[in-house]
């Protein structure tokens, strides 16, 4: 349970003082058979829960750190999963759901509030499962997300036909691959933080993502950050952080 939900319960009665001493007295972090340590405190130190790199773990740990996080949070968010991953776990944890396109599994709490607003957009219909990943991850921390596909430069009255819909967002992310031009393209048409996502979608001069990275690193255009190549949840988790502060700000629900 989250630090305000304990005292919420505490002082409805819910929880005996006992047992929301239990809560604070948890180490910050909880070892497991030696091969992980969970960061029980994570979101109590910077407002965002734990998540799961699922990719190359072994199964017997995935599984063990998938369910203890489910228990402690009552939800739990994993990138870069397999359907095999998938399958261990379904049968001990019916709510799973797991996405074949941006390979995040995850259950998460019913009834959650969206707030604010972020746009997501990619230059091509195959930069979709990194786009995906920074979608749903800030879907799963709580922002409003707002999906703008396929509005590349090769075509860019696609864009122009959207962009009402993106120049209202707190924070727009930029995804693409090949020469990665459309972050500078949305640089230049917002007054918001853009975050570029370098994909590995190309032809062998794209050398997997290097040319798009680089190009949105050198970009003329102001107010855009880079994340690393085919990173979508860290631009998702950035864009939240930055949804959120917006949000404060004008008290947006």
């Amino acid at each position: 349970m989250e630090t305000r939900e304990i005292l919420t319960r505490f002082k409805n009665g819910e929880l005996s003082i006992e047992e929301a001493e239990h809560y604070f007295r948890k180490e910050p972090f909880e070892v497991m058979d030696d091969y992980a340590k969970l960061d029980s405190h994570r979101e109590i130190r910077n407002g965002f829960p734990e998540v799961i790199f699922c990719s190359g773990k072994a199964d017997q740990h995935f599984v063990h750190i998938f369910k203890k996080l489910y228990e402690d949070n009552g939800e739990v968010f994993g990138t870069r999963a397999s359907r095999h991953q998938y399958e261990l776990v379904k049968d001990l944890l019916p709510d799973v759901e797991y996405d074949e396109l941006s390979h995040i599994i995850k259950i998460e709490k019913k009834e959650k509030e969206h707030i604010g607003k972020i746009a997501v957009c990619t230059a091509g219909t195959a930069d979709i499962a990194v786009a995906e990943e920074a979608a749903q991850t800030a879907e799963y921390f709580g922002s409003h997300v707002d999906r703008v596909f396929d509005v590349g430069v090769s075509g860019i009255h696609r864009l122009f036909s959207r962009l009402e819909v993106i120049q209202d967002a707190n924070c727009v992310i930029a995804v693409a691959g090949m020469e990665g031009a459309l972050a500078s393209v949305l640089g230049g048409l917002v007054d918001k933080p853009v975050i570029a996502v370098p994909t590995s979608v190309g032809y062998g001069a794209s050398m997997n993502g290097l040319s798009a990275l680089l190009t949105m690193i050198n970009s003329c255009a102001n107010g855009i950050a880079v994340v690393n190549i085919d990173n979508g949840y860290g631009a998702g988790y950035i864009a939240t952080q930055i949804n959120r502060l917006a949000a404060r700000e004008y008290n947006i629900k």
